[in-house]
């Protein structure tokens, strides 16, 4: 019999807009080319998914990769590695480099460094700030684009637009998503004298939630005069959720896994391990922003990967960076919620793959469908395993769930019909590609 499929994925779970049952999956020249019952003599390849849960590929929308400019934290190659070690087949990689994502040039250099070295799937998002709002609505529809970034609060890099008047130029120019790291700068600044010197359980009395709330409502309020599209990262409040619940009109928004997994009480044991911007906060947040999830507030899930060295992190705060590793730990962290009943399976896969293509608009991705890339996140529901330091592809090398036992592992990463990960082991080379995105999309010559 002539050979129809590259790899037949056989007797898995899969799980998908459609529900969850049991289906092979046909793969050929990168898409998905059947779903169904599939004669396996039909395949160079079959690769036995009994037991394991077959999901559209996870998409982490905001990861901080670190290169070009610091690239003893995080680079491109070991960023992605960490990605797809964790189950992870498509990244948004942030703008606060150095120097800054916010040319062309600049974009083009990061697609060079990422493409056929990255071992997933990958989009750059270009930061926004007052010298290039002009040029906006070109640099957010260049190839491999992810859309326009833009802090108005200060972070890790000098990307800044902290005034109403800022902001608007970029967003009246805008016509993709543009994201947002939404904290009052303005409030910030005035309350530094509340970081105590070696102490960060203070971080979240410096950077406040009246800091995110009052720059959010800021935010859908210029968004919405000047008809933009707005997505809010790493929500971090009970408030703003509740907020953003009565401004979807325009507004959708990130949650995280450390915000919906920790609070302040893991200050005393984490130290500034936990530091980062915005702050873990007190359990009500953590519950507020769970009310998002089951509500449907939140659209999706991004880990905010953001490394730093333990010698870096080790500094006393506050001269301690804000940040910590996630890309690696985002499944099995979400997968124990699901274990555990906070979360259903098919809210998760909306999360991370259904949500990132409906309000990004990614081509071909986000779907178990025939025509669509074959990224697909292989999953044990019922494995139990402890998340260790060892574990970690990062660069860095380290993670706050260290010791953290939990139900719900990854086991395979496929991006484009490669199976890039199995069981723990890389087990084909780099060969990550820029996503593309509907909006953007360039005529086939």
């Amino acid at each position: 019999m002539a050979t129809t499929f590259e790899r037949i994925l056989k007797g898995g779970t899969v799980v998908n807009q459609d529900g969850a049952g049991l289906r092979d999956i046909g793969i050929a020249g990168g898409r998905i080319a059947a779903i169904g019952t599939l004669d396996p003599s039909s395949a160079g390849e079959v690769i036995d998914c009994s037991g394991l849960t077959i999901m559209p590929g996870v998409i982490d929308s905001q990861v901080h990769f670190r290169e070009p400019g610091a690239e003893h934290k995080e680079d491109l190659e070991t960023g992605s590695r960490a990605a797809v070690l964790g189950g992870v087949t498509c990244v948004f990689e942030m703008p606060n480099t150095n120097p800054l994502t916010t040319s062309e040039e600049a974009l083009a250099d990061k697609v060079r460094r990422g493409r056929h070295r990255m071992h997933c799937d990958f989009a750059f998002w270009v930061g926004g700030t007052r010298e290039n709002a002009a040029d906006v609505a070109e640099l957010e529809r260049l190839p491999a684009a992810a859309g326009i970034k833009v802090f108005m609060g200060s972070s890790t890099g000098s990307l800044l637009v902290e005034d109403d008047a800022g902001v608007a130029e970029i967003l009246k120019r805008t016509r993709r998503r543009a994201a947002f790291h939404s904290e009052d700068e303005f409030r910030l600044r005035d309350r530094l004298g509340e970081r105590i010197e070696n102490d960060p359980r203070s971080h979240p009395v410096w950077r406040d939630e009246i800091a995110a709330l009052q720059c959010t409502q800021r935010l859908v309020r210029i968004a919405e005069e000047t008809g933009a599209r707005i997505h809010v990262l790493h929500i971090s409040t009970a408030e703003e959720i509740e907020f953003l619940a009565g401004h979807k009109r325009n507004a959708t928004c990130e949650a995280t896994p450390h915000h919906l997994t920790m609070t302040a009480d893991d200050y005393e044991r984490l130290g500034t391990r936990l530091q980062m911007n915005p702050p873990v906060r007190e359990a009500c947040h953590r519950d507020g922003v769970w009310r998002g999830i089951a509500d449907g507030v939140v659209d999706v899930l991004g880990s905010d990967h953001a490394p730093h060295t333990l010698e870096e992190k080790a500094k006393p705060y506050p001269q301690s960076p804000s940040g910590m590793t996630g890309v690696q730990t985002l499944v099995p962290i979400m997968l124990d919620h699901v274990a555990n009943n906070r979360l259903s399976l098919a809210r998760f896969v909306d999360l991370t793959s259904a949500g990132p293509q409906r309000i990004f608009g990614l081509a071909k991705k986000g779907r178990v469908a025939l025509g669509y890339d074959a990224d697909f996140t292989i999953v044990d529901l019922k494995r139990e395993a402890t998340i260790t330091n060892d574990w970690i592809g990062s660069r860095s090398q380290w993670t706050p769930y260290d010791g953290k036992r939990v139900t719900g592992w990854p086991v395979g990463t496929f991006v484009r019909g490669r199976k890039v990960m199995w069981d723990g082991e890389i087990v084909e080379g780099a060969q990550g590609e820029p996503a593309e995105f509907v909006e953007t999309l360039s005529p086939r010559g």
